[in-house]
């Protein structure tokens, strides 16, 4: 479980976020939405403890990535817009560079590289160079190094872009997996259709704070609104909020 109370972070003159607090359950999936500048990818980098607060308590099974980053991350799995693929490396070395850099090897790696390629239907570009590879095809060897060291948290920072409607799909699918393992995952993300059909719960973070939390259908029944897309509009108050 991850719990946030009151985060706030400033760059300078700029206030990132200015009291964000929410609870992201184990085997849930938690869509984090807000219009672009709203503080979510500035949120996730804290959770994991890439940057650190100014003001409140974060708190990821108990303990608190600013002061014990390493533990937190050793049990988060976190997808990044920044892929970091080697080109000369195949998928599979790859993985196995990364497998190994969380204490994994041998056979024991080379299973688990197999299971997030059938999870993730990748195994048509495993043995090949990532050097040209499609968005979603790059995509997909970062979700399976996130996913590589079984992580009981993910953070994922919108996971679905670039992604073909047959890529989509297996995202989707291994998800649900993940959240039937009893996974917590935070999913940043622009696609109301996603949060509509696979997501559990909803926190809406508007100029860096959080206006509502609750499931899509709780959200629209709280604005009287039939449409998840025109509650979001509602909730975080302008037309800036319209989805792409």
């Amino acid at each position: 479980m991850i719990e946030v109370n009151e985060v706030r972070k400033q760059f300078g003159a700029v206030q990132a976020l200015g009291g964000v607090s929410f609870t992201a359950r184990d085997g849930q999936i938690t869509a984090l939405l807000g219009p672009n500048g709203a503080g979510k990818t500035t949120l996730l980098r804290l959770l994991v403890g890439l940057l650190k607060r100014d003001h409140g308590t974060i708190a990821v099974d108990g303990v608190d990535p600013a002061v014990n980053p390493l533990a937190v991350r050793a049990n988060i799995g976190f997808l990044t817009d920044q892929f970091g693929l080697y080109e000369r490396l195949s998928t599979r070395e790859y993985l196995a560079y990364f497998g190994e850099l969380h204490g994994m090897g041998g056979k024991s790696l080379t299973a688990r590289i197999d299971e997030v390629s059938n999870l993730l239907q990748m195994d048509d570009i495993l043995e090949r160079r990532s050097k040209g590879f499609s968005q979603g095809q790059r995509i997909k060897v970062a979700m399976a190094r996130t996913l590589l060291h079984r992580p009981r948290h993910l953070l994922l920072d919108e996971p679905s872009r670039g992604l073909d409607v047959m890529s989509t799909r297996a995202l989707r699918v291994a998800l649900s997996a993940l959240r039937s393992e009893g996974c917590c995952v935070i999913m940043a993300t622009h696609v109301m259709q996603e949060v509509s059909h696979l997501c559990d719960d909803v926190i809406v973070i508007a100029k860096g704070m959080t206006v509502a939390q609750g499931s899509p259908q709780q959200l629209c029944e709280r604005t009287g609104i039939a449409s998840l897309e025109d509650a979001f509009v509602s909730l975080v108050g302008t037309d800036e909020g319209l989805l792409a």
